[in-house]
């Protein structure tokens, strides 16, 4: 019997993404279906790829050599663009009842009901992060805080089997969105003050989206009343719903970037912040002086200043020029400057940043980190660093163009790449990933130089993974980090780090603090790692979970997940929904680590870009023809999502 697989398409245009079927899971991705045409016996299987795929040719050649007009001036759906209007909503409604009639309502089914109950589930670990040397803080939403509370506790609480949480901002008590068709308000996250060293947090920038879109509206919050600010009190306070970046530079004063007019004239064509504005404390934002702007076509505009270690300040300028290019602009503040002078006062003057256009800067202290997206050899240097190299040296030596001291945290080779890096108050640490296993790398700031610590022991098995997280807002306030750690068959964990200089090995030097229950059968299942070779001949990794008796006869339904796209890379994560309703059954799931990606770094990424874009299909044929000759499944018991 030929294994069919079913699409919903679900009300949820305004945001267009959709997140990986997992409760862990953090990566999101915008998609589109389309067919995906292999050459396995002539057999079609239903794909999802990334809308990254080729979109500039007003022509699109599809396998049958059909052409097909996808310019914009013929697009039958560009009504969409406007997700909640009556004739887009209507057009969603017709597709979802089309779908429905055809293969039933999937809310009536158990695997449904099931599924649900495990994403609703209360035994989810909440994420907590303290504020200054106060409370543990947490965003939390169930079926009792539909739209979520803001609540905080302490770590000792925390730590116990029955935490005691004091609600702080309660989302659903508040008065609705009286714009649009909205009804509830989204949170959109917090920004904090940061005064420096010795200085207490007591505000924060409360970020609510009416409905969940993009826009959003901002308002103040005093962290020690627990109440928000209003604008007559002198608060920051922003009503009108828009595209917005907001940030404090000071006590009273934020850079804002938004849509200042109404009228769209200071937002990119993209929609997104142009021009940045210093808004003072207890002044109208119509009076907001202008600092900077950023081009029309560019993606973005930003300007923000903000605390570093050993009481170093730093503001920089910013223009997204492209997805993955931009242009710097930097100059170094004292504590008083950037406490006691505006924005739009300082004389100081912003300097270009002298690296290349697809590189990104952030700091440590006064030394600046520089991720390399191309191979680089700086001015008057005789090394040269490849594609995915992370580099540091100081801020001050990058501004004057002296690459005579750069330090290389990480060099990539054909099998490692750098993941993420994860800051503390005196360390940097790696995630590595090898041939997409996480191994861990540790640097120790200390007198003006970094130094190599020991390599950590335990590698992480196949199928699994681990992520780091900073106790405190401030990474810099201490040494403690939360390490967390699951895969395709092991529920999340968490656990607390004092001091990640101590930690020398991942079993023995850390404190469980939470830990999730199985939400399936996961006895009787394995993981394996296996490579094949794509057409041009570049190795292909890809994961399966599969019943550990299973018969290699070719007739086991099988499920293959791949992405590739925006470097993100697909990376274990316990597989809660798909493990309750497909591997309990006795089926294979298939992760596919094809280019496009970030599995291997930037090169991986840009190797299915543009032209090439059809190296990523090529890679998951492979990968569907290799699962055919092993004998695991066949085209007629095969889906790929």
């Amino acid at each position: 019997m030929m294994l069919r697989s079913s699409l919903l398409l679900v009300a949820v245009l305004r945001s267009k993404s959709f997140s990986y079927f997992s409760t862990t899971s953090r990566r999101t991705a915008t998609t589109a279906v389309v067919p995906l045409i292999s050459a396995l016996g002539g057999k079609k299987v239903l794909g999802i790829s990334s809308s990254s795929c080729p979109s500039s040719p007003s022509v699109m050649k599809m396998s049958s050599e059909k052409e097909v007009d996808v310019s914009l001036s013929s697009d039958p759906h560009k009504f969409l663009e406007d997700v909640l209007s009556k004739e887009s909503l209507d057009w969603v409604k017709e597709r979802n009842d089309e779908c429905i009639s055809k293969f039933g309502d999937p809310t009536v089914s158990e695997d449904y009901k099931r599924i649900l109950d495990i994403l609703d589930s209360k035994d989810k670990i909440p994420g907590i992060a303290q504020i200054g040397d106060g409370a543990y803080y947490n965003f939390w939403q169930d079926e009792n805080h539909v739209q979520g509370i803001w609540r905080k506790t302490t770590l000792e609480s925390y730590s116990s089997g029955t935490p005691e949480w004091k609600t702080i901002l309660d989302l659903d008590a508040l008065n609705p969105p009286t714009t649009d068709t909205a009804a509830t308000w989204v949170w959109h996250g917090s920004t904090l003050l940061d005064e420096g060293p010795g200085t207490k947090c007591d505000r924060a920038l409360i970020g609510l989206s009416p409905g969940g879109s993009d826009a959003d509206i901002t308002r103040e919050f005093d962290l020690i009343t627990e109440k928000f600010v209003d604008a007559e009190d002198g608060g920051f306070v922003m009503s009108k719903a828009a595209k917005t970046s907001i940030s404090y530079r000071s006590r009273d004063e934020v850079l804002i970037g938004t849509d200042f007019e109404g009228d769209g004239s200071t937002m990119t064509d993209s929609g997104y912040a142009r021009v940045i504005k210093s808004w003072k404390r207890g002044t109208p934002l119509s009076e907001a002086k202008v600092v900077f702007e950023a081009e029309q076509s560019d993606i973005a505009g930003g300007q923000w200043a903000y605390h570093d270690r050993d009481g170093i300040c730093h503001e920089f300028q910013l223009r997204s020029v492209t997805f993955y290019t931009s242009k710097y602009w930097y100059r170094s503040l004292s504590l008083e400057q950037l406490s006691g002078t505006t924005a739009d006062e300082e004389t100081t003057p912003f300097q270009p940043v002298p690296i290349p256009d697809d590189a990104e800067i952030s700091t440590f202290g006064k030394e600046a980190k520089i991720a390399l997206r191309s191979d680089w050899t700086p001015p008057n240097s005789d090394v040269s660093y490849p594609s995915g190299s992370l580099l540091t040296t100081s801020m001050g030596k990058v501004m004057a163009n002296d690459w005579s001291d750069v330090t290389a945290l990480f060099q990539p080779t054909p099998t490692k790449s750098l993941q993420s890096t994860t800051t503390t108050k005196d360390y940097v640490i790696l995630s590595v990933l090898e041939d997409v296993r996480t191994t861990l790398v540790l640097w120790k700031y200390e007198e003006g130089k970094y130094s190599l610590q020991p390599s950590l022991s335990n590698a992480v098995n196949i199928g699994e993974g681990l992520d780091f997280s900073n106790v405190n807002r401030d990474s810099a306030k201490d040494n403690r980090v939360f390490l967390w750690r699951d895969g395709y068959l092991m529920p999340d964990t968490m656990e607390l780090v004092d001091d990640v200089g101590q930690l020398s090995d991942l079993s023995s030097s850390t404190t469980p603090l939470k830990s999730k229950p199985s939400m399936f059968q996961s006895d009787g299942l394995c993981v394996e790692q296996n490579f094949v070779s794509s057409k041009d001949g570049t190795k292909i990794p890809y994961f399966i979970i599969r019943p550990k008796d299973m018969e290699f006869n070719g007739q086991n339904p099988t499920l293959v997940d791949a992405y590739g796209g925006f470097e993100i890379s697909m990376l274990p994560a316990y597989a809660a929904a798909s493990g309750a309703a497909w591997l309990e059954k006795g089926y294979v799931k298939v992760y596919a680590n094809i280019r496009g990606g970030g599995e291997y770094g930037p090169a991986w990424h840009q190797a299915a870009l543009k032209k090439y874009r059809y190296k990523c299909y090529e890679d998951m044929e492979a990968v569907a023809q290799d699962l055919i000759d092993r004998k695991i499944t066949s085209p007629e018991k095969m889906a790929c999502i």
